[in-house]
Order: C-alpha cells, then structure tokens, then sequence
C-alpha cells in the first residue's frame, strides 16, 4: 500500500479544529474542548490510533443523538473509598475525566479511592486519564470494557472487547511512568490508524474472515490476544472489572460502536487511585521510581536497540519531537476537520470493524 500525505499542526490548532467540529455536531463547548484535551494528548503522544481519526466516528453518533449531548452526570459515593459515577451516556472523555476526580478525592481523603464508571461512551486513550491522577502525586489503575472483536484463546470468533488497562505513578522532578496497553497484540484504534494511512499492518494483528493472518486492515474480521492465554486472561479480567462488577453487559453481550449509532452506549470503566504516602514515605517512592528509571536506561541494550526504556516511555520521546517538529495528521483528516462537513455517515450499521 501506498502511504498517504500527512500535514503537520502544532497542538493548539488541532485543539480548535476538533473542538470546533464537535461543537458542530451538537456537544456543547464545554464538552467538546474535554473530548479535544483526550484526542490532541492523544496524537502528541504518537497515539494516533485514539487521537482525530476517531472525530468522524464521534461527530456522527453525537449529530445522530448516539451520545447525550446533555447528560445528568450524578456520582454516588458507596463507602469511605467507593463510588459510582453515573454517566448518562454522555460523551465518555468527559465523564471518564469527572469520574476520575472524584476518585482522586477518596484517594487523598483516605488513601483508596475507586470509581466505576456507568453508562459512558468510548473514552479515548486511558493514558490521559491516569497521568493526571499521577501528576497530582497518586498512583492509578484504569481498565475499561470495549465490544467483542477479538477472538478468544483456543477460539474463531469474537467474545471480548481489547479491554485496555493503564497504569501511571509520580515521579520527582520528571513526567510520571504512564503505561497504557491493549490485551490484544494492538488496539483496533492502530487498525482504524493503518486505514487512514493506507498502509498494510503486521500479520499477527489480526485475522481475516477465515480466521486466517491478514496484512489488510480493510479485511480485519477478528483481533488476536497478546501472548496467547495470557492477553486472553487480562482481558476476562478488564472485562469483569469493569462490566459485571457495575452491572453491565459483558463479553459478547457489550454493544458494538457501530451498530446503531442512534443508540446509546452502555460500556464501563474502573478507575482505582491509590495514595502512596499512605503506605510508604512520599518523597522516598518517587525517588525509588526515578531509580528504577535510572537502572532500566543502564541496562546493556540488546542487539538493534540503543537503550532499554521503561513500558510507556516512547510516547514521551514522541511527544517531545512533535512539540519541535509539529504533530504529523493525514491531510485528509486534516482536511475533514477544516471542512463544513459535521461526518461522512461512514459508520452507522457498519459491522465491529467499520465496514458496511
């Protein structure tokens, strides 16, 4: 495949681009500038799979009424450290965000703090969500649920989501360690990114309606599990975590992102703070995590590789490049956020993959 043209923006006018093009889908500005704070951090960090590609999607279920423009956000606090934030099927960036706070606040308040989050819509990429947490000197766990695309272990047809986990911790005088994964070998954001690019993608993504290896992203039938059983367990984990657990539909049961995108979503998250001075010295945790990240970058690098980073530490690298060189967006997506037009209605009825 030939590789598309790309254009370079810095982040402030992919911001305004995106926002503006929410706002005209229906989001009020409030809102849109929180989906748009989740897609730009998204694309400064190199992870392009969850950053403007995903705005034809989300301007089409918001214009579609897919997503409350206008949702009755309500958190109710279940014990000292628990809580549940009822998201109304409003825009899931937004709710994950305020859902997140409140969690941050039991986390300070009693050193625990763990919220689901019920009834969102996709959310975007969990790193900005557990970086924050991070930078206000707590540690984070986020996992959430997403609907079945991916075969299981031993299996030849779909049953769970890529249930992405995320995990960041503070660090003394540095960005935080944040770490944020798919359980599959990659998420379907990096397929959906590989299409907008028009390139071809690595054969043990994914598989093709035989269930056979496939290098296409427009034949991706099903996903694959990273490392075999293993990626199969952490994603019956997410899944249980942040569905059963809020009394939600699970595995197979989880709605598509497609399927009828005037519907409402039903899809769940868990995010778990957790105050280190509550168990150890503050000042001492931060510094032993600047060690570990000392001692990783002295390990003698393998053949082909300069320097052995910490699980994450890339999309920093990345993001320091783009903030000198701009960040790099397909001129046709570019083009679609400078244009009149809200979508291209590419993606209601579509099956888990985006193709009609």
């Amino acid at each position: 495949m030939t590789e598309l043209e790309m254009v370079k923006v810095t982040e402030e006018e992919l911001h305004q681009l995106i926002q503006a093009k929410l706002e005209k889908a229906g989001l009020s500005k409030e809102h849109a500038s929180g989906v748009a704070d989740t897609l730009v951090f998204a694309d400064a960090h190199g992870i392009h799979s969850h950053g403007a590609v995903r705005v034809d999607y989300y301007a089409e279920r918001i214009s579609k009424g897919g997503s409350n423009t206008n949702p009755n956000f309500k958190f109710n606090q279940t014990g000292p450290s628990t809580g549940v934030f009822e998201a109304d099927n409003g825009v899931g960036h937004v709710a994950a965000n305020e859902a997140l706070k409140e969690g941050m606040k039991l986390a300070k308040e009693t050193g625990i703090g763990v919220v689901g989050v019920h009834q969102m819509g996709h959310s975007g990429a969990l790193a900005y969500f557990v970086e924050q947490a991070a930078a206000q000197d707590l540690i984070a766990l986020s996992v959430c649920q997403s609907d079945p695309m991916v075969v299981p272990f031993g299996g030849s047809e779909p049953y769970y989501g890529t249930n992405p986990i995320a995990f960041a911790a503070p660090r003394a005088g540095h960005s935080p360690v944040v770490f944020d994964m798919a359980t599959t070998v990659q998420a379907w954001g990096k397929i959906l990114d590989a299409r907008s690019r028009n390139v071809d993608i690595p054969a043990n993504w994914a598989v093709d309606e035989n269930g056979e290896p496939t290098t296409d992203p427009h034949n991706v039938k099903a996903l694959l599990p990273i490392a075999g059983p293993k990626g199969y367990g952490l994603m019956m984990m997410v899944d249980i975590l942040s569905g059963m657990l809020l009394g939600l539909p699970f595995g197979k049961h989880v709605s598509s992102m497609y399927t009828d995108i005037t519907a409402g979503r039903n899809l769940g998250q868990l995010h778990i703070l957790i105050n280190p001075s509550y168990f150890t010295d503050l000042t001492e945790f931060k510094e032993n995590i600047n060690k570990m990240v000392d001692e990783l970058h002295a390990v003698k690098p393998a053949k082909g590789f300069d320097q052995v980073l910490y699980p994450g530490e890339l999309s920093n690298i990345v993001a320091k490049k783009y903030e000198e060189d701009g960040i790099p967006i397909v001129k046709e997506i570019y083009d679609y956020l400078q244009s009149d037009t809200i979508h291209f209605d590419n993606y209601d009825k579509a099956d888990a993959f985006g193709e009609k």
